[in-house]
């Protein structure tokens, strides 16, 4: 039988096994420690991304909002028609547009008599006609010889205008306003007063078409008279002749007379006639019929529709076609008088080639 002997422990023993439980537990606590760190860490950065999440989510909520009340207070699209149509203008804007048509109608069938400046024969008899010679700046001299041709001067002039006939030499103003050649004008009229002045008119050749605009609302507007002539500065008038023509035609109120023609449009610029719109007159090129240049005869009632019309009546390059396509759209009589070819030859002409 065997006997166990008691195993006996010495003290540096002990003291090394009390190190080592000790350095055991510094080591556990010590990871705990840390463990606490990270957790507390991962609470606050779990709080930081919560709270920013948070405020994204608050901010996006808010932007939509006011988004949603921007769209409902944002003003719709509206196009011109529809401002004008809530302002309320659409409508007087064509109340006016009508009330210009009706204007127009009533001044061009004469129902406005008061806005004419109306001179009339000294006996208070309607004129018969006011003849408009057409002068230049350079034409005294030829304007003489038709004082002591056809035209008469000084007191057979007024007697004329008794009978209820009245001749003017036509003429505008320089395009530089008061100089030597208006002055010349002004000084011949004093002593002649066989002058219509176009005020507003600027005296140049290529202007002609623009000259028979004038002249024809200038003179509707200052004398009362069945018909308006005009004539060209190279044209002698048989005067009896002519004043006999339109007595005969005195009831006809919406006269339009001449030697009427039609002919070539010239495209090729450089050419004598050449008439810039060329391509408006068709594929045939040629003018609608319209009253020869030289003698250009209008009622009364033609020349207040040009008068009313004259800012909107479109002109070409020459001004008898531009009369011919004023004519156009009226219910114009037209009359085709060969005595008043001026350039043929023939008997009862009331005009010649001067």
């Amino acid at each position: 039988m065997e006997l166990s002997l008691p195993v006996t422990t010495t003290a540096k023993e002990r003291k090394g096994g009390g190190a080592r439980s000790k350095s055991s537990s510094s080591s556990s606590h010590s990871r705990n420690k840390t463990s606490l760190l990270l957790a507390f860490l991962s609470c606050l950065a779990w709080l930081y991304v919560a709270g920013r999440l948070w405020q994204e989510a608050e901010s996006r909520y808010l932007l939509a909002d006011l988004l949603r009340k921007n769209l409902d207070q944002r003003p719709k699209t509206f196009t011109v028609e529809d401002k004008l149509m809530i302002l309320g203008c659409k409508d007087l804007e064509r109340r006016i547009v009508e009330a210009e048509m009706d204007l127009t109608l009533a001044k061009s069938q004469g129902y406005l008599q008061s806005q004419f400046k109306h001179s009339s024969s000294s006996s208070g008899q309607k004129l018969l006609a006011v003849i408009g010679v057409y002068t230049g700046f350079g034409s005294r001299l030829r304007r003489n010889v038709f004082r002591g041709s056809w035209m008469p001067r000084g007191d057979k002039l007024t007697k004329l205008e008794e009978k209820g006939v009245v001749i003017r030499f036509v003429i505008g103003r320089s395009p530089n306003r008061g100089d030597s050649l208006d002055r010349g004008i002004d000084e011949e009229n004093r002593h002649t007063k066989d002058f219509l002045i176009l005020e507003g008119h600027e005296e140049a050749e290529e202007e002609l078409s623009k000259k028979a605009k004038f002249f024809f609302s200038t003179a509707v507007q200052s004398w009362d008279a069945d018909f308006y002539v005009k004539v060209d500065d190279n044209i002698d008038l048989d005067l009896d002749g002519l004043i006999g023509l339109l007595e005969n035609r005195r009831s006809q109120q919406d006269a339009y007379i001449g030697c009427m023609k039609s002919g070539e449009v010239i495209a090729e610029e450089g050419k004598q006639w050449y008439e810039p719109e060329w391509w408006k007159f068709g594929d045939q090129k040629s003018y609608f019929r319209h009253a020869a240049g030289s003698l250009v005869i209008l009622s009364r009632k033609l020349a207040q529709y040009v008068f009313v019309n004259s800012v909107s009546l479109k002109i070409y390059a020459h001004d008898d076609v531009s009369v011919g396509s004023w004519m156009m759209g009226l219910q114009a009589t037209y009359v085709d008088d060969s005595r008043m070819c001026c350039s043929a030859s023939g008997r009862d002409k009331v005009c010649s080639i001067a």
